[in-house]
């Protein structure tokens, strides 16, 4: 993912400003808002002090003809990007520089960006639905939604913008619907979907086939981990049965079903403190994966978490006040790009530091 690569995608999106008042190209703001939010900015106003203050290096790849806008004009257009527009730019940015690999682990998930809250305007929270690469920490996506039960039908709508072909994409129990399952095959893909009781048939199918009595004593394909980490030692026990007699109509719901997976934690100590918490968790997925792959799956998944810490302690974005029209939604996939390019490059190579404020300061990954 070159910068070129980057400059040519982002001019594919329509200005919607009339032709004959434009001084200053959407391409070269777009280009200044990654650059300075790499950098630290939070506000409109930092992202023009950004300008000003790397203003040369900017023109080594972009016109700014005419300087570095005001910070008014850089959040009205920003604001009244094409939503649609950015996001189906953003996805086919990543596909022209990402090759999705054979097993690949496509962590599907959503996040409410809790500072475009606008109580003053009645303006609910957005919340984005993502996919992550989870191999090489990356985002491929990302739609808006205006709650996360409407996670149900924006799922659909990002897979079907992305190529996920050979892949393994994984949704927590929000996201275990059968046409998400149904969707996913269609893209050539395979999914591992987590079960709770919002499927009950099938959920209520799992509790009963498969009691924690046993875990005990199980002759199929397992695969257990022991773990230790602050002061906490939890014990994994995972399972992985081909489709049992017992599931056999759901093979004819969920389109490609071929394995039931179980995971069984026990948390014995915490500290000094001995504790005997217990969970179990079910899942069923169309690839014939083995106790060991379906480990690695369920582990991968949570890597999303590690690109949430990022946008939240790194690039602050649940604290951010952006909520100007489409302000938030596209400032949020911004900051993943951002996020995206840093994977790619070394600070040193972008150069991009910032000097003006103090609490500016550059992202390490």
């Amino acid at each position: 993912m070159d910068i070129q690569s980057f400059l040519d995608h982002i001019s594919i999106i329509p200005d919607l400003r009339q032709q004959g008042k434009i001084r200053h190209k959407l391409t070269d703001i777009l280009f200044l808002t990654v650059c300075a939010i790499i950098a630290g900015a939070d506000e409109w106003q930092e992202i023009e002090d950004f300008g000003h203050e790397r203003l040369e290096w900017l023109r080594k790849y972009a016109d700014f003809e005419n300087g570095i806008p005001v910070h008014d004009t850089i959040a009205r257009v920003v604001s009244n990007i094409d939503s649609l527009a950015f996001e189906k730019m953003f996805i086919n940015w990543m596909r022209a520089g990402h090759e999705i690999t054979d097993g690949d682990v496509i962590a599907i998930d959503g996040k409410t960006v809790r500072g475009s809250y606008d109580k003053s305007k009645r303006k609910d929270a957005i919340h984005m639905v993502s996919a992550f690469s989870t191999e090489y920490g990356v985002v491929l996506g990302q739609v808006k939604t205006d709650a996360k039960s409407n996670e149900i039908t924006a799922i659909p709508e990002l897979l079907n913008l992305l190529d996920l072909k050979k892949s393994l994409v994984t949704i927590d129990a929000m996201g275990c619907q059968k046409n998400i399952a149904e969707k996913i095959k269609d893209k050539k893909a395979d999914y591992l979907l987590a079960v709770k009781s919002n499927q009950r048939k099938l959920h209520d199918a799992f509790k009963k086939n498969f009691p924690i009595k046993l875990f005990s004593d199980y002759k199929g394909d397992s695969f257990s981990t022991q773990e230790v980490n602050h002061g906490r030692q939890e014990t994994r026990l995972h399972i992985v049965s081909d489709v049992t007699p017992e599931f056999c109509d759901f093979e004819f719901e969920w389109k490609g079903l071929k394995k039931l997976c179980v995971a069984l934690s026990f948390r014995n100590k915490v500290g000094e403190k001995a504790v005997g918490e217990m969970s179990i968790r079910y899942y069923i997925s169309s690839k014939d994966i083995d106790a060991k792959v379906f480990v690695h799956a369920t582990r991968a998944h949570w890597k999303i978490e590690s690109m949430y810490w990022m946008l939240d302690c790194k690039m602050n974005e649940d604290a951010s006040r952006i909520r100007r029209g489409n302000a938030a939604e596209i400032i949020s996939g911004i900051k993943k790009m951002a996020l995206n390019l840093l994977r790619d490059y070394k600070m040193e190579r972008l150069d991009v530091s910032f000097s003006t404020k103090a609490k500016i300061s550059v992202i390490h990954i």
